[in-house]
């Protein structure tokens, strides 16, 4: 990141209003907007300025979001995030696949738009490891491998840690399928999104206040494409 000075986010949208509520936004959140009405511009701003983050719509004039995304995947590993249309599950697949670490669905709120921003950000610039995460009711406890929920002790496997620590360490990031698969079980099990669905459920059967029936207050789902852990 730039040093002790505001951290610089392009956004590229082009609709003008959308693209004012953005500056504004990060403006008050301590952030240095870079607007962009296109992608060619973006591409352009990217260069020339080093952003440390981006915020892309995924429809523009000249190329999309999703191309827009490989190109800069190509040179740069700053955290993009995508602004998608609500329902396009297809999108945002495609986005994520292309390079880009996370979404925001039209109409979006300011605090989650400013909570995934700074989520994405620590991937680059990580706090100093922390050895107990603590959340609500829930405390993991990475240094000894145990779990309590509400001051008792969770017993889980081997591999059902592995996943709660993986989604604990990127707390408020999203973690894709692949991200989880191949974390936890390795590259031979990129695909295999049943293995890690039947681990989330027995996940949530012991950490969650309701046993997962109902509100998942610590793993939340993004339908589709992943999970992210809501500490």
């Amino acid at each position: 990141m730039n040093g002790p000075s505001r951290p610089r986010v392009l956004v590229c949208d082009d609709e003008t209003q959308i693209l004012r509520a953005l500056r504004v936004i990060l403006r008050d959140a301590g952030f240095e907007a870079l607007p962009a009405s296109s992608g060619e511009e973006a591409l352009d701003l990217a260069a020339v300025s080093r952003p440390d983050a981006a915020i892309l719509d995924l429809v523009l004039p000249d190329i999309d979001g999703i191309e827009l995304c490989r190109r800069l995947r190509e040179w740069t590993e700053m955290p993009v995030i995508v602004l998608s249309a609500v329902g396009d599950e297809d999108a945002k697949v495609r986005a994520l696949a292309a390079g880009a670490d996370d979404y925001v669905t039209k109409p979006f709120g300011p605090r989650e738009l400013i909570a995934r921003l700074q989520a994405n950000l620590r991937r680059i610039d990580p706090e100093p490891e922390q050895s107990l995460i603590q959340t609500g009711e829930l405390s993991v406890d990475l240094a000894s491998r145990t779990v309590a929920l509400s001051g008792q002790e969770v017993h889980l496997t081997p591999t059902e840690f592995d996943l709660l620590k993986l989604l604990a360490r990127n707390r408020g990031r999203l973690m894709t399928h692949r991200d989880l698969l191949t974390g936890v079980w390795g590259v031979g099990y990129g695909n295999d999104t049943q293995v890690l669905r039947a681990h989330i459920a027995n996940l949530r059967r012991k950490i969650e206040p309701d046993g997962g029936a109902g509100v998942h207050r610590y793993i939340r789902t993004d339908p589709g494409v992943g999970y992210r852990f809501a500490g």
